[in-house]
Order: structure tokens, then sequence, then C-alpha cells
């Protein structure tokens, strides 16, 4: 991400070098650097004519990709007949990285459709070595047993908000917090 543009450093590029030295030298606020500042005026002062330069550039760029000059071949391959399956390992938690795990569970999938789901089950009360023994002893070894899977190909990561188990206290706190800002009052919102 680039820097702020410094508001006292743009003010200062449009004096000139001597008032500039006045200014936020010795005598003044004591913010002149005789290594830094001259470079930094310059740079403030013709900052725009550079930028607009880039921007310039960039169309041009743009430009002769979309007439097809520099343009990539795109090669469709035919895949092997079966593909892998692989399996994916759905994780309900917040974002910070110390919040605890909501729920988990996963899904196998084969010839780009999903062809099994295991559960998801509320991991309120397990501790850590708890929910690794479930993943990998009890989850994994059934995956490897009945796909030879030995590993999850992606973890995805989604909001409490989102857990799929009926009576889950955190879709019940959305949905009421849905109906409270909708002024519904008592009225259901339907599931789905």
């Amino acid at each position: 991400m680039a820097r702020r543009v410094s508001k006292k450093c743009v003010e200062c590029a449009a004096l000139s070098a001597k008032a500039a030295q006045q200014l936020h030298g010795g005598k003044g606020d004591g913010c002149w650097n005789n290594k830094l500042c001259p470079s930094k005026r310059s740079h403030y002062r013709h900052r725009q004519r550079l930028n607009e330069q880039r921007r310039l550039q960039y169309q041009q760029q743009i430009s002769s990709v979309d007439s097809g000059e520099g343009q990539v071949e795109i090669v469709s391959l035919p895949v092997a007949e079966g593909t892998v399956p692989y399996a994916n390992l759905y994780i309900w938690r917040e974002k910070r990285k110390d919040a605890p795990i909501h729920a988990i569970a996963a899904s196998v999938f084969q010839n780009n459709s999903k062809v099994l789901e295991v559960a998801p089950i509320h991991c309120a009360g397990y501790r850590k070595r708890q929910l690794e023994k479930y993943v990998q002893k009890d989850v994994m070894s059934y995956l490897n047993a009945r796909f030879g899977i030995t590993f999850f190909a992606d973890e995805i990561r989604l909001e409490p908000i989102e857990c799929p188990i009926a009576g889950c206290p955190w879709s019940e706190r959305f949905t009421a917090s849905q109906e409270h800002l909708l002024g519904h009052g008592s009225t259901q919102v339907p599931p789905g």
C-alpha cells in the first residue's frame, strides 16, 4: 500500500528551497533533513505529472493487449478420464486468529461434483487435541479407506453465522438480529 501524502511536505515543496530551509530548518520547526528533503520536494512538485505518465503507459499496455498485440494463446487439453477425488475441510470460526472453532465438516469432490459430505458437528467443549483426533483418525481414516484421500485439498473458513446445523445459537442470533433490524418483531424469517 502506498504511503500517505504528507500535507506538510506538499506545502513545503511549493516554497523555494531557501524559504523551506528557513521555515523547517534549525531556526524553524526542525523538520528539514538535508539528505531527504531535496528529493522529497522534487517528488512532490512533479508527482501529478509522473502519475499521469504512469496512467498513460498503463492505458497503452491495456489497449495493446486488447487489440491482440502480445495475446496469449489458450489451449484446452483433454483430461484423463477419471479425476482423482479430493476433500475440503470446512471450518466455521470467527476471523480473528485466537477464535475458537465453532463447527467443522468435510466434503469429497470427484469429476467436478460433490460425492460425499461429512455432516458438520459443533465443536463447543472439544479441546484442540480432541478435534485433531476427530479430523485425522475418524474423518481422514474414513476418507482414506473409501477414496484413498490422505490430506485435505483446502481448508475453507466460514463465519459462524453461516453454520448449517439446526438449532445453532449463532444462526438463531443472526436471525434474531435480522428481525430486529427489519422491524418485523416476532415474524419468523423463513430459512433458505
